[in-house]
């Protein structure tokens, strides 16, 4: 079942790809961008993960982002540890979590990506995102969630296609928005 805005989000605690357990109650009174990706080559998923981390100081200081792959951890850090990301990148290969925040799954969405994103996906290759092994599901669905700083989602968005996420654009304002906010009580 998808998650709405204004659902209070479940504790998280997978493995990360520097071999730390990642828990979210780490998080607790700083907002963040909960990021659901593909499977760990996945060419469009690494071409989105270099863009949050190229662009992560856009955020602010007390923004972050969480990153889930549908992958084993080994795969994971065999495709996403040359990112060296300022945020938590977690392997979920049982999927725990993509169960609890209704992630989905889609056939058409896989297609429908490769036609639309077509360009974004040669990028992605050419950057050396190749899916050479693909551990996890081909037909997972990218989603998105920013976390206010109390833990409530306040923005919920499910990929249509294998490369749909919330622009940077949504995320850089939801970011200063909570900084401002929080500056404001303090």
């Amino acid at each position: 079942m998808r998650l709405k805005p204004g659902a209070k989000v479940s504790r998280i605690r997978l493995p990360a790809i520097d071999r730390s357990t990642f828990d979210s109650e780490s998080l607790n009174g700083r907002p963040y961008l909960l990021s659901f990706f593909r499977f760990a080559s996945c060419p469009l998923c690494n071409l989105r993960v270099h863009e949050l981390v190229t662009r992560f100081e856009e955020f602010g200081p007390d923004f972050t982002v969480v990153a889930v792959f549908d992958s084993p951890l080994d795969n994971l850090v065999r495709f996403s540890a040359r990112h060296i990301a300022p945020f938590p990148i977690l392997a979920d290969e049982n999927n725990r979590y993509y169960r609890e925040y209704g992630v989905e799954h889609s056939v058409a969405g896989v297609f429908k990506g490769v036609i639309l994103r077509l360009p974004a996906l040669v990028k992605g290759t050419l950057r050396g995102y190749l899916p050479t092994t693909v551990k996890g599901s081909l037909t997972t669905m990218p989603a998105d969630f920013l976390i206010d700083p109390a833990g409530v989602c306040q923005v919920v968005h499910y990929g249509a296609d294998e490369g749909d996420h919330l622009p940077f654009e949504q995320v850089i304002e939801f970011a200063n928005r909570k900084r401002s906010t929080g500056n404001k009580k303090r």
